[in-house]
Order: structure tokens, then sequence, then C-alpha cells
């Protein structure tokens, strides 16, 4: 196919060698990658891209002030129109109904229903929390669509309202300002109460982390609460479980569900995040007065170090920390950051317990994340055994040529 096929559109131009990506299907085309462009392509509107010899590869969104200058929206030489974007809307949406996840469901109502490349929607995320949707726009071109996108998200999903949360670091890579506030609808109260598992909860999408919760770790709570209560079958004891990074508590409400007689600290830097955990348990009726929830603001690090110099020991220790690694530049760092939580969690950890290790670091792979965690366990002369691989729910799914999107990878361990 040649250029002809999309004559209407300016041209993004590659150079010789660097075609294989978008013919491969990958949606990211770097400014190294670009030759040149004809027909002055306007920041934020659609291009057609072709290879060096014009052989037609797709149509992106544009912006060269990115050094990730173009994503793919299609690869064919169909319109980015209204047709487009409410097909891949109602696409996304019928992977989550076949997951089992519905605007109303009574045993959980706040999901994921839009991710990004992954949904074909490069430069979109959007969460639902109860009957409140919550958008980020990431890139110049998605900013583009945005009033038409806004106009179908509340047809197709029928939310109380649409709240934006773009306040994140991507988008002054485009050259965008940050920006939260609401764009649709009816503002979001300052808790939004919502069900996870058939568990109630409050989330802050106004001001809390991401969109409010950290909706790609929903069926990890669920297995690891799982985990916890096997594992109290085998303990005389009620367990100890340490949540740290608790955020608003999402693990710890889990196990306590489950384990009503286990002691639980939650441990995190942000007393905004520990007040709302606290509502959390108090929700499912743990109310912590009786000394088995406890709620610890401090670094991570140091609180973990303090603990370990003490003897202090636990059952159940799960370390979700926030992102080590912004890009490949920053590996290795985040490498020795990982191995060391790692290493002092295995310290802390009762022969036979159960340690949950995250990362959220997309560009830290699965394979790089069992070799620090293998490397700690040395360490810590210490033996270990992965009983599960955890990553996002279905609602978080990967397309097949884009394993950036694979970013949230955990390890279920048994230490002994």
């Amino acid at each position: 196919m040649n250029d002809t096929s999309a004559p209407q559109l300016p041209r993004l131009i590659l150079k010789p060698g660097k075609e294989r990506p978008p013919r491969q299907r990958h949606p990211w085309i770097f400014s190294g990658a670009v030759a040149r462009t004809e027909l002055a392509p306007e920041p934020g509107g659609t291009v057609a891209v072709l290879a060096a010899d014009g052989e037609f590869l797709g149509v992106a969104g544009w912006n060269p002030a990115s050094q990730l200058c173009a994503r793919l929206w299609r690869f064919d030489a169909g319109p980015v129109d209204r047709a487009f974007f409410q097909q891949r809307l109602e696409r996304a949406l019928a992977g989550r109904r076949l997951a089992g996840l519905l605007p109303g469901g009574t045993e959980t109502d706040c999901f994921r229903i839009v991710h990004a490349e992954a949904d074909g929607l490069p430069g979109l995320v959007a969460d639902l929390y109860g009957g409140h949707l919550v958008v980020q726009v990431l890139t110049l071109a998605m900013e583009r669509h945005l009033p038409l996108v806004l106009e179908l998200l509340a047809e197709q999903v029928r939310p109380r309202g649409i709240f934006e949360r773009s306040d994140v670091e991507l988008r002054t890579k485009e050259g965008l300002q940050p920006r939260t506030g609401l764009l649709w609808g009816e503002p979001p109260p300052p808790a939004v109460a919502v069900r996870e598992n058939g568990l109630p909860l409050l989330v802050d999408i106004s001001g809390g982390q991401k969109t409010g919760f950290f909706l790609d770790q929903r069926e990890n709570r669920r297995k690891l609460a799982a985990a916890a209560a096997a594992l109290a079958r085998e303990r005389p004891e009620p367990l100890e479980v340490l949540n740290a990074f608790a955020y608003t508590g999402g693990f710890g409400v889990a196990i306590a569900a489950q384990l009503p007689t286990a002691r639980i600290t939650n441990l995190d830097a942000s007393a905004e995040a520990l007040a709302l955990a606290r509502r959390n348990f108090a929700l499912n009726g743990i109310a912590g007065d009786d000394g088995r929830v406890a709620f610890e603001q401090a670094n991570a690090f140091e609180w973990l170090r303090g603990c370990r110099d003490r003897g202090r020991q636990f059952d159940v220790i799960i370390l979700d920390p926030p992102k080590f690694a912004a890009s490949q530049a920053h590996v290795d760092k985040a490498a020795r950051g990982y191995k060391d939580l790692i290493l002092l969690g295995m310290k802390m950890l009762r022969p036979g317990g159960l340690l949950a290790a995250f990362s959220c670091s997309g560009a830290v792979t699965p394979e790089l994340f069992q070799k620090i965690a293998a490397g700690a366990a040395l360490d810590a002369g210490r033996e270990g055994q992965i009983l599960g691989r955890l990553g996002p729910g279905p609602d978080h799914p990967v397309a097949l040529p884009f394993p950036e999107g694979d970013y949230l990878k955990g390890l279920l361990l048994r230490v002994w």
C-alpha cells in the first residue's frame, strides 16, 4: 500500500529501516525515527505515517514538541472521526462486560473502562468510581478530540459526572499544563463511595493518587487476602500483617475482611491517605480502637529499618511502592531501591510467611524483578518460593504488540 491511501492527510515519513514497529502494530513513533514531514502537519493533528519507500503504515496523532512524536490511532487508512471514537469506546466497554464488570455492579463498581493504547485510544485513561467517571488526557492529539470523547463517554457510560485528573508529568512532556476539574455533570463528593470485591470503600477522586485509587490492584487484593486466610489456618496465633505503602488501606481492608482477628499495620507517608484508610476500615466494621489495626505515618524505608533493627517480625508483608523508574535511564537505581525494600521485608518475615512485592515501573521487566527478589533473598540468607505472579486485572488489558503497557508486576513469595 502506498501513500495514496490517505492523500488528504499531512504525511510523516520515516527513516529507512524504521518502519518495523508500526508494521508490527506498535503504536509509538519517536522523533529519531522521522526523516521529514510533508504538507505541514499541525501539532495535535492527524498524519499519515509512511515508510521511507512510501509504504502506508497507519494514521497517527502528531506532536513535534514531544520525543514520542506520534502515536498511531489506527493501522489502516480510515478516518479518525466520531465513528472511530464511538467504535473504540464500545469495544472497550464490551471487554469490561466480558470480564464481569458493569457500571452499577453490586460486587465491584469501580474499574478502568479505557486503558489508553491497550484500548486503541492513546492518551486517554478513564476510570469509573460508582457513578462518577474520572479521565486523564495525556497527549496533545487526544486533547484535540476531548469534547467529542466527553460527549461519547456521557452517552455510553451515563455517569453522574466526569472529573478530570490530568495532573501527571506526562502532560508536560507533551507541552501541556497539568489540569484538574469538573468537565461534565455533577461534581464528585469529597469521598466517593464504591464497592470492590463486595467491600465498601471511600475514594478521593479529586485529590487522591492517580485517579483516586489503585484500581489495577483489585485482583491482587483478593488473591492476597485468600492466601493470608490459608496461611492463618496453619498458625495458632492471629496473623501479623504489614501493609507498607498502604495508601487508603486497600490490601489491609481486604485481609481484615477475610481474617477479623489479624493484626494489621498500615504504613504510609501521607497523613491524608491514612485518614481515609481509617475511614475505610471503619466502613467495614473494623474501627481499630482495640489495637488490632494500626496506622503509621512515616518514610517506609526508615520505618522498616527501625523495625528490622528492633527484631520486629510479621507473617504477611505487602510492599507496593510508587514508581521507582520513570524511564530506562533510571532502571539501575530503581533496581537497588527494590532490592533494598525486598531485603528489609524478608528480614522481617517469620519463616514460612508471605511477602507480596510489586513494581509499577514499566521499564523494570518481570525477569529483572524476579532477579532482584532472588538477590534480596540471597543477601538475607533466606529461601523463597514464587507462589504466584501478580499483575493487573482484565480492565487493564495489554495489547499484544505493546509490551510497554505491561507495567505492573508482582511476586507472591513464601519465604523460609
